[in-house]
């Protein structure tokens, strides 16, 4: 019999956090993050990072793991993620993946089988120059002529994404999409039980704003600056990330500190949007609307409920 693995995703802002930790208390888990920026160090405010106040004694994993100008692939989430996994079960422990990182998710609830194609770093800078020379939509282009079903699920602006599909493409001549459907004939490791917070749109955006506001008053400008003088590059793609882009451009002087703040609430929404519309793919996802709940003990105990009816049953009396 595989073992359950609890799932909990939704968008930015939508309290994944809180609730993974109010779970993890009443079943006795353990937190792995499935969240593509905070992994990085010295990253916290921007990427929302749990504090230890908000961890509240649960365990963490996936958390401030590399530095901002390291690696980091979907493959290597899984595979680390799953030695965590491993780890929490040897002790009787409940995994819980909490994250709205879409690849990350379905890295672990997914028979994804992942290229073993090896990185061919003078294909990779071509392509890269080939974007700086003509544009990530030209790039996207490419992809598309070859490889359709990938470029329509990979926004053109996620160029590091691109060039490895063309990379994949270019280097076992095989597409990237052919790839991932071969793969769904893998097993699957672990029977994923899914839940997911959703709210009203017009809530969702007003937490987004109000996170955002309560981010820059927490210094996420002093955090942008202390990483720029550390030596991390704007280009890096951990300083792409939503909130560290914005805030270099204002210390660049190419916005106003109001435009960098009007920006970053903007894209956030638009990620917002793209991460519900990504898990509302998801059949298998269990929805809690937080607006259907008087109070999030409410929500926490129907959480809970289906749980228990999913086969969780090592709760706490």
């Amino acid at each position: 019999m595989k073992e359950k693995l609890i799932v909990l995703v939704g968008p930015t802002a939508s309290g994944k956090t809180d609730m993974g930790v109010r779970l993890a208390k009443k079943i006795d888990g353990e937190i792995i993050s499935a969240d593509s920026m905070q992994i990085y160090k010295y990253m916290g405010i921007g990427t929302a990072k749990p504090t230890v106040d908000e961890m509240d004694g649960v365990p963490h994993y996936m958390i401030d793991h590399i530095k901002p100008d390291e690696e980091f692939s979907v493959a290597v989430f899984r595979e680390l993620s799953e030695k965590y996994i491993e780890d929490i079960l040897s002790r009787n422990k409940r995994p819980i993946v909490v994250g709205g990182t879409g690849l990350y998710v379905n890295s672990l609830t997914k028979p994804w089988n992942f290229s073993k194609t090896e990185p061919n770093e003078t294909l990779r800078h071509e392509l890269e120059t080939l974007a700086q020379e003509k544009g990530a939509y030209y790039l996207h282009e490419c992809l598309r002529e070859v490889d359709p079903i990938s470029a329509q699920n990979i926004h053109p602006n996620n160029v590091k994404r691109v060039i490895r599909a063309l990379e994949v493409y270019k280097t076992s001549g095989k597409t990237k999409s052919q790839l991932d459907q071969e793969s769904m004939e893998n097993e699957l490791k672990y029977e994923p039980i899914l839940l997911g917070l959703s709210m009203e749109r017009s809530t969702l955006y007003a937490r987004i704003e109000l996170r955002i506001d309560k981010m820059i008053e927490a210094g996420l400008v002093e955090e942008v600056q202390k990483l720029l003088d550390m030596g991390y590059s704007e280009d890096l793609v951990s300083m792409q990330g939503l909130g560290y882009k914005e805030i270099v451009k204002y210390l660049k002087g190419e916005y106003s500190l109001e435009e960098a703040i009007e920006i970053l609430k903007r894209d956030t929404r638009h990620f917002a949007k793209r991460q519900l519309t990504w898990f509302r793919r998801d059949e298998r996802i269990k929805w809690f609307k937080i607006e259907d709940y008087r109070s999030l003990d409410q929500l926490e105990s129907d959480a809970l409920y289906y749980l228990k009816e999913s086969g969780i049953t090592a709760f706490e009396q």
